[in-house]
């Protein structure tokens, strides 16, 4: 069984878009996408700095498109047994299962962006990944500094988010037995109660929405279930922002199905990194460029389309 995952915010380079947009139609479709969303993400793709793709509001819309880009080019839809994102690749989940109108996701994305840089601004906050340790062990060493777990993304990595003085605290001492806590470049305490202001903002955003069901298995990020209605998907997509997101609990489902691949949309490379450690012995793609899109069709191939 062959899944397609979505990577989240931190998954951006500055010019990763440069070779995807040489494919034909592609350009037209993010100048098209660009006008509708009132956001040039050709600039941004191709030409911005680390420092202008890190804002939250211009970053998410950019992820959700490159990995629109890329999954058009892996053609049918019917070899993929399964389907899930990371935080904000799970709107690009959602468009892919056929829940969401590509225009819609990008529509949605782009509020998820700006209000969660609202609330990102209100207060000083962060988030440090830890590596290594027992993830109950991690998770009462965060719950003590008053952290949340915000990202438990299995293979001994666990994302703890908070306010700044927090993840300092957190950096001085960190957890028993972990190796390391690194600081993350990030504009705030994403999928934690900072982020209250923008559940609100989205549930009303989510009111235009004209959701389908998914026409493949969609694993949520929220608890590694599958979700059978677009309402479901909607709802969880609105909440997402203020929960921790449990990539690890979305690898045991993928073990459960029956993952027998994985390839990873634009920007592709943390997600199966990830599934290398704890899925072991699964081949996996990762989209870095188009150049990479001869070895997901090998793999496509392999699953019967």
């Amino acid at each position: 069984m062959l899944v397609l995952v979505a990577p989240g915010q931190g998954a951006q380079t500055p010019g990763f878009l440069t070779p995807w947009l040489e494919l034909p139609g592609a350009a037209d479709r993010v100048a098209a996408w660009s006008d509708a969303i009132g956001l040039d993400l050709a600039h941004y793709g191709t030409k911005a700095d680390a420092d202008e793709i890190r804002d939250t509001a211009v970053a998410q819309p950019l992820l959700v498109a490159a990995g629109l880009l890329s999954a058009a080019e892996l053609g049918s839809r019917s070899a993929f047994g399964a389907v899930a994102g990371h935080s904000v690749g799970e709107i690009t989940a959602a468009a892919y299962a056929g829940v969401l109108a590509d225009a819609d996701a990008l529509a949605f994305v782009r509020t998820r962006g700006l209000a969660m840089a609202e609330a990102s601004a209100v207060a000083p906050t962060g988030m440090a990944a830890v590596l290594g340790g027992d993830r109950d062990t991690v998770v009462a060493h965060l719950d003590k500094l008053g952290l949340t777990p915000a990202n438990i993304n299995g293979a001994g990595q666990i994302v703890a988010a908070g306010t700044e003085a927090q993840i300092e605290a957190l950096v001085a001492e960190k957890p028993e037995g972990s190796m390391k806590v690194v600081p993350l470049r990030v504009a705030g305490a994403f999928h934690t109660h900072h982020m209250a202001p923008a559940v609100a903002t989205l549930e009303e955003a989510a009111k235009a929405l004209t959701p389908a069901d998914p026409e493949l298995t969609y694993v949520s990020n929220k608890d590694g279930l599958t979700v059978a209605t677009g309402a479901d998907v909607v709802a969880r997509l609105v909440g997402q922002v203020a929960n921790p997101v449990r990539w690890d609990l979305c690898m045991e489902a993928f073990a459960e199905l029956g993952v027998t691949g994985i390839i990873e949309l634009c920007p592709g490379g943390t997600l199966t990194g990830l599934a290398k450690r704890a899925l072991k012995g699964v081949p996996t793609v990762a989209l870095k460029t188009p150049d990479d899109l001869a070895k997901a069709a090998e793999l496509v191939a392999g699953h019967g389309a």
